[in-house]
């Protein structure tokens, strides 16, 4: 079985962070492995709270898992301080980690702050290039190619901007009410549009995380990056048209929609 490691926050309700990367990498097939940045609490509504770890106990953490089941991919969610990406970027470089998606959570679906503005530059400087694809919304790419985007010329711009400064491949989420959800992918210079259809789904928490999950699955599996991506974004339209609808807020996907066996049945 090829296993997959997700290192990010916690989240209380289960639909994003780590608990929607684990449902993510079961649903494909992937033995799924954690080491937990932050506890948050947090719900459907919004952020309520988020207590780190500390350094060191991050630094265990990933000493346990790459030490006794190495893993086929590694997924990086939630990291909030300069310290904990500098433990990160040490153990990844230490252990030769191979198949890495970054996904530079910096603000919730619900609009919440998660990423403290001196962690930026070390995610970018430090982190960034040793990552096979990095996948920034429309938001997170305006922070990091200083610029607006407001229609598809400026997602090719930022895409491009991101991938050379950076040094790494970059998948830019489109959505945000500036395309049908297509997603464009700058790899070697070159870049890929994927398109989707916007579906109506008020209920999208945790989506960055899946995605970015998915796209880690399909990595560990050998599949190559473009493919990867197209299979991630099959898999999150599938979980978004099941139409889950729980909370008060915006709600959680259906992470489990393929699933049916005489176990998950009443």
């Amino acid at each position: 079985m090829r296993t997959a490691l997700t290192i990010a926050g916690s989240d209380t309700c289960g639909g994003a962070g780590i608990q929607a990367d684990i449902k993510t990498m079961s649903a494909h097939g992937i033995f799924a492995m954690s080491v937990i940045t932050a506890l948050t609490a947090q719900n459907t509504l919004g952020v309520l709270d988020i207590s780190e770890v500390t350094p060191k106990f991050l630094a265990v953490q990933l000493d346990a898992v790459f030490t006794d089941i190495f893993p086929d991919a590694v997924k990086i969610g939630m990291v909030s301080s300069v310290e904990l990406v500098e433990v990160i970027v040490e153990k990844l470089k230490d252990y030769e980690a191979k198949n890495i998606v970054v996904d530079p959570v910096m603000v919730s679906t619900s609009g919440s702050k998660l990423l403290k503005d001196h962690s930026v530059n070390i995610l970018k400087e430090k982190l960034f290039p040793l990552a096979t694809v990095v996948t920034p919304n429309i938001p997170e790419a305006e922070i990091l190619a200083d610029m607006k985007i407001e229609c598809v010329s400026d997602m090719e711009i930022a895409v491009e901007t991101i991938a050379s400064k950076y040094n790494c491949c970059v998948l830019l989420k489109g959505g945000h009410n500036l395309n049908d959800a297509n997603d464009l992918l700058c790899k070697n210079g070159k870049k890929y549009w994927f398109k989707g259809k916007r579906i109506d789904n008020p209920n999208t928490h945790g989506t960055g995380c899946t995605l970015s999950s998915a796209i880690a699955s399909n990595l560990a599996k050998g599949i190559e990056l473009e493919e990867a991506v197209k299979r991630a974004k099959d898999y999150i339209s599938g979980a978004l048209s099941a139409q889950l609808n729980l909370g008060k807020g915006s709600g959680p996907i259906n992470h489990f929609f393929t699933l049916s066996s005489k176990f998950s049945k009443r």
